[in-house]
């Protein structure tokens, strides 16, 4: 599946389109239409070996190419994320009469456990953002925190945050662009609130008047991604955490103390701007396991000695 020669037009066509529709319709981040682009090209490599073009393939020449990915030592989880690709792509064919079945839909990729997200407890969350702040990075630092942690934002959404939103903050309703560009409205904090307002009084120390990011840095312009994860890690080390602290580990805590408290699985998912239930579901695996511990310590029958 090494590099090969350009893929002919019956090939790459069909890709540019359903690329160009990941991009302006679905709204996919660039990583996820790099990927997409990535596993499509070495499946069309692959499978132009045997047909023609995309409408020709069988469910036996995606077992082939599953059997090659497997022979690469790949993954289960890059397996399954290969054909996952394939899928949707298939169905966008259809749609667009292009082809008139899906060969992935009966291929089973090679099973694999997913891993249940890591969050902290609440105890973790108050050591956290119990800071002292003793300069402005630190009120700054506090204030992303706290935000997040209040309302489970995305580390994509706490960047691109504007100063125009902090009417909205301080109202205590959120309205932010999630993934696909869909909207949802998020309740924020007291404290969160409070933290923003003191990074407010010091912000024009790392901001031009012309910047419009929330959350900007010592060179006046909006925090990236890569200095958020930093400074949280940073954190994390310095309020004394066993636990490594990175920006998701936050937005899975406050979805995990949302459902421990509520059991409102529905309500998390439209917190968390989850399209689907069932990828908000691997939360009630950690709160079963808070859930067991409450029975085994408290029911009659069932209280260990």
């Amino acid at each position: 599946m090494s590099e090969q020669q350009p893929l002919s037009a019956s090939w790459q066509q069909s890709i540019d389109l359903y690329i160009a529709f990941a991009r302006n319709e679905k709204h996919y981040s660039t990583a996820t239409i790099d990927a997409y682009l990535r596993h499509l090209e070495t499946s069309a490599h692959y499978f132009s070996q045997f047909v023609a073009n995309w409408q020709a393939i069988e469910v036996e020449n995606v077992k082939g190419l599953l059997a090659k990915l497997k022979s690469r030592e790949l993954s289960a989880r890059t397996i399954n994320l290969h054909l996952s690709c394939l899928r949707s792509f298939y169905k966008f064919l259809i749609r667009k009469g292009l082809a008139k079945a899906n060969p992935v839909e009966l291929v089973k990729g090679p099973k694999f456990t997913k891993p249940l997200p890591k969050n902290l407890d609440v105890d973790q969350v108050n050591q956290l953002l119990e800071i002292v702040p003793e300069d402005s990075l630190a009120i700054r630092d506090k204030a992303m925190m706290e935000l997040m942690y209040s309302s489970g934002l995305r580390l994509s959404e706490l960047s691109s945050l504007n100063l125009t939103d902090k009417s909205a903050i301080f109202n205590g309703l959120l309205t932010v662009l999630g993934k696909g560009g869909k909207e949802r409205v998020i309740p924020v904090g007291r404290k969160a609130i409070s933290a923003v307002k003191e990074w407010l009084k010091v912000r024009a120390e790392f901001a031009n008047p012309d910047e419009l990011a929330l959350f900007t840095s010592k060179q006046k312009r909006r925090l990236s991604i890569r200095q958020i994860r930093a400074r949280m890690k940073k954190w994390g080390i310095e309020q004394g955490l066993s636990a490594n602290v990175h920006p998701h580990k936050l937005r899975h805590s406050f979805a995990s103390h949302i459902l421990e408290s509520s059991g409102d699985l529905r309500a998390v998912q439209e917190l968390l701007g989850h399209s689907n239930l069932s990828t908000t579901q691997v939360y009630t695996h950690l709160d079963f396991q808070h859930l067991a511990k409450v029975y085994d310590n408290t029911h009659p029958r069932a209280k260990k000695k």
